[in-house]
């Protein structure tokens, strides 16, 4: 059985497939991955054994550059035509297709499998760009809703329109050069009739209400065996558990000296820190010795041991935290990470910020509600009921959809 996984995105959008690709392998399947050209990306499949196909322009480069609203049409065909450019010849022989991501892409990636006449699962890492009329649905930059349209339905309605307008006319240029014929609702498209939901079901329950039958699998989570370095393991040890602050793959816009107020609000706390430097490269403001800094490290292993995760709300870290019974302090970027944000305070496990920027004063408040003894007797209880055989149940459920 040969299966290509296709995403375009954050490593958010790409960790969660090395879980899916080990289990599986597990069952004898031969898995190859098409995502952005980045090093990270390419560094941890490789580490599993995966093969990995560049597709793209850097992710990382993208998100640093923060582009203007108004050339999103032209970084969206740009991604399309990749699509379409490595997909066809690597999904060429594969008997399904599990396509991720930005928008434009996971149309490009379900494209390439249609062209092929091969089955393909369209996978959502959060489950807001799947039509619902209890939430209304992101804005993209640029084309914000008008503020008189009140109902949900009406702003879903707007939100297909947009993502036509947005993503229409090179999705479908690229189409008809390949002999496929135009869509005309891209959103519908992508999501299909039974879209696939990879998140904890404790916690992210699906809304009801919708129009479709969403198969929730799970978080897909690759247990890490990775030990953690030796002198992160001497800090460790060294005193009292500090508090992890990372922020992945934001760049931490408007915040001008994110380090300095971070590191300086959880010394006012009296705990250590570790410092992930992360997409925003972040890094220690002095030679203290109560401070030290990580790169990519098994955050597995390291949440267990922390006396708090601030981060910035992506699913996958939302969920390691969660999993690990530390508490969160949720500060928010872009996207889906508000709503993550909102999970972790509804569920009682942490805090969310009041927005992107942080100052002083405000990760101070959310810090010492976070270090609490009642959000650590909360976030231990919780986690408990997170499930983890999400990536084992969704190899089963694809490689199923290849042999039907």
């Amino acid at each position: 059985m040969n299966v290509l996984l296709m995403a375009y995105g954050s490593r958010g959008d790409i960790e969660p497939l090395a879980g899916l690709a080990v289990e599986l392998r597990a069952r004898g399947a031969k898995v190859r991955v098409c995502a952005p050209p980045d090093e990270d990306f390419a560094r941890r499949l490789a580490g599993i054994g995966v093969p990995m196909v560049p597709v793209g322009p850097s992710a990382r480069a993208l998100m640093k550059a923060a582009p203007k609203p108004a050339s999103l049409p032209q970084r969206a065909a740009e991604i399309i035509a990749s699509q379409f450019e490595a997909g066809l010849p690597v999904a060429e022989g594969c008997d399904v297709l599990l396509a991720t991501g930005a928008m434009p892409a996971a149309a490009g990636a379900r494209s390439v499998a249609e062209r092929l006449g091969i089955p393909s699962v369209s996978v959502a890492f959060q489950q807001l760009t799947l039509p619902s009329p209890r939430r209304a649905p992101l804005a993209y930059p640029g084309r914000p809703f008008p503020v008189e349209v009140t109902d949900n339905r009406a702003l879903w309605d707007l939100d297909a329109r947009n993502i036509n307008a947005l993503f229409g006319e090179a999705l479908n240029t690229n189409r008809a050069s390949f002999g496929l014929p135009p869509v005309e609702d891209v959103r519908g498209y992508v999501v299909g009739d039974r879209p696939w939901l990879a998140t904890d079901p404790a916690l992210d329950p699906v809304q009801e209400g919708l129009g479709f039958d969403v198969v929730q699998t799970g978080a897909w989570i690759l247990p890490d065996g990775n030990p953690l370095p030796p002198e992160l393991v001497a800090f460790l040890d060294a005193g009292a558990p500090p508090v992890y602050v990372g922020f992945g793959s934001m760049p931490l816009h408007g915040s001008q000296d994110a380090a300095g107020i971070v590191i300086e609000a959880v010394r006012a706390q009296g705990r250590r820190v570790v410092v992930s430097s992360g997409w925003a490269d972040l890094a220690l403001i002095d030679d203290r010795a109560d401070c030290f800094v990580v790169g990519e490290v098994n955050h597995q292993a390291l949440f267990g041991r922390v006396a708090a995760v601030v981060h910035h709300g992506g699913a996958g870290t939302t969920t390691t935290a969660t999993r690990a019974g530390a508490p969160q302090v949720v500060v928010p970027q872009m996207a889906d990470q508000p709503y993550w944000a909102g999970r972790v305070a509804e569920l009682g496990i942490g805090v969310a910020h009041d927005g992107p920027v942080v100052t002083f004063e405000s990760l101070s408040a959310a810090l010492r509600t976070a270090l609490a003894p009642e959000t650590r007797a909360r976030a231990t209880a919780v986690a408990g009921s997170v499930r983890t055989d999400g990536a084992a149940v969704a190899a089963e459920l694809l490689l199923a959809t290849a042999d039907r």
